[in-house]
């Protein structure tokens, strides 16, 4: 399989999809709380990105909440028989827009439901779930209470298939053993690379891997490589962390989000750039300035 370009497709589940598919939680107002400033300007984007052949979106009820979710409803129901919708569970939001762990697993049969109703599904493709045991790393702590929750949704048919989002190796270990894991979703990008054995794992089982904040975390240092190489190639420096992405790892999916349709084109353009060898030996070294 090539490990470049978006007419590579990859499994997610029993589907395969684009390997550049589209992340929906901009979508929602500042702090990814409340509606949007423009909702028909997030429904034009929401048409455009299938017009263009994305195949697959991410979004959480827990975006606005309830916002992104019904926005994709309203902009693309009824929906694409070859449309992959990952939506994510594990978290409520706060009256003061601040993120918390909703991980019971009652919450998570609630918020499963909630998913349901604001999508317009009697099932869900993909169902992520998000670890909150530490908001903002993978960290160690119990999930089998959790993951078997889902996996009885799944045996009733209200979810296809399962994954984790904020996920540590052992933990995704753990979950197999109760269920299929069809991908995980954790922070990495050129300058976070935390995950690498992780990634080359997966793809040896054929699990997919959702990176997100693809330029999140640089310094001025690091952004300086980056940005440099961008304009020798003529290309923004956000188009060539994605290419880089996808010539990483041909089991990795990207979600790149945005709220432009001026954006959207650039990131799906992203997908036809070749990095040559020297670029990609310059970027690989960003991590090394990071550490």
């Amino acid at each position: 399989m090539s490990t470049s370009g978006n007419t590579t497709t990859y499994p997610l589940g029993t589907r395969s999809v684009r390997r550049l598919g589209y992340g929906a939680m901009q979508l929602a107002g500042p702090g990814v709380f409340g509606p949007p400033k423009d909702p028909a300007a997030a429904l034009a984007v929401l048409r455009t990105v299938v017009e263009s052949g994305i195949d697959h979106i991410d979004t959480a009820d827990i975006y606005g909440p309830h916002v992104t979710n019904r926005l994709i409803h309203a902009a693309l129901a009824p929906y694409a028989d070859d449309l992959t919708i990952v939506t994510k569970v594990g978290a409520r939001r706060g009256v003061d827009a601040s993120w918390i762990p909703a991980f019971a697993p009652e919450e998570l049969v609630a918020q499963i439901y909630q998913n349901l109703g604001s999508l317009g599904l009697d099932r869900l493709e993909v169902v992520n779930l998000r670890l909150m045991f530490d908001p903002f790393a993978p960290t160690e702590g119990p999930i089998e209470a959790q993951v078997e929750a889902l996996a009885k949704l799944r045996e009733q048919g209200l979810i296809r298939h399962i994954g984790l989002s904020n996920a540590t190796a052992a933990q995704i270990a753990a979950a197999r053993r109760i269920v299929p894991i069809v991908c995980v979703q954790n922070f990495y990008n050129l300058a976070h690379r935390d995950d690498d054995a992780l990634i080359d794992a997966l793809a040896a089982d054929g699990i997919a891997y959702v990176p997100f904040f693809p330029l999140g975390g640089f310094s001025p240092l690091q952004s300086s490589t980056l940005t440099s190489v961008a304009a020798e190639l003529g290309a923004t420096p956000m188009q060539v962390a994605i290419a880089w992405l996808l010539q990483r790892s041909p089991n990795i999916l990207l979600i790149p989000g945005t709220s432009s349709l001026a954006h959207l084109k650039e990131n799906i353009a992203a997908s036809g750039l070749e990095l040559p060898a020297e670029a990609i030996a310059r970027l690989d070294g960003i991590a090394a300035q990071a550490a």
